[in-house]
């Protein structure tokens, strides 16, 4: 779902509140304070995104009483549907991104050309399992392997050594 203006942390404590499950990507920033000085700080890795998990009544009845939060959409003959994430893909995604580790680089969707990479699956370590695209990320020297959510976000890893990867 989208929550306009930056309201996604906003979004996140009143859909808790109503016992909906939920997640905002978060990622620590270095933020300037008032007097100055620097200071890290976790903040939405995202902005205006949150995934929301529940039946359609629940969501939409969630929906009803946060009047500014909305639908995301993608255009599916001729109407516009909201997106939806399995569980297998949001249970990775999740798991990479509650790292916070300052190496994950967020791509939009339009960012990135998965088709030129490879599919692998990361074998040992802490992302033992993970299936992604092993592909050159701009701004990179090195190679990374990309977990992405279809239409929505990719998140690109920190570099994974070759002896690592199982070619799909």
């Amino acid at each position: 779902m989208s929550a306009p203006y930056q309201r996604e942390l906003k979004a996140k404590a009143a859909l808790d509140k109503l016992g909906i499950e939920n997640f905002v990507p978060m990622r620590y920033q270095a933020v300037r304070k008032r007097t100055g000085s620097m200071a890290r700080e976790l903040l939405p890795a995202i902005h205006n995104l949150i995934f929301v998990r529940g039946s359609k009544p629940c969501v939409s009845q969630a929906k009803k009483d946060i009047l500014w939060l909305q639908w995301l959409t993608r255009p599916e003959d001729g109407k516009n549907v909201p997106v939806t994430v399995p569980d297998k893909d949001m249970e990775q995604f999740i798991a990479v991104t509650n790292t916070y580790n300052e190496h994950l680089i967020y791509i939009q969707p339009d960012e990135i050309d998965l088709r030129k990479g490879t599919p692998v699956r990361i074998l040992g370590g802490p992302f033992n399992g993970f299936e992604g695209t092993f592909i050159k990320v701009k701004g990179s020297r090195t190679k990374r392997v990309v977990v992405m959510l279809k239409g929505i976000v990719g998140v690109a890893m920190a570099e994974i050594t070759p002896d690592l990867l199982e070619v799909l």
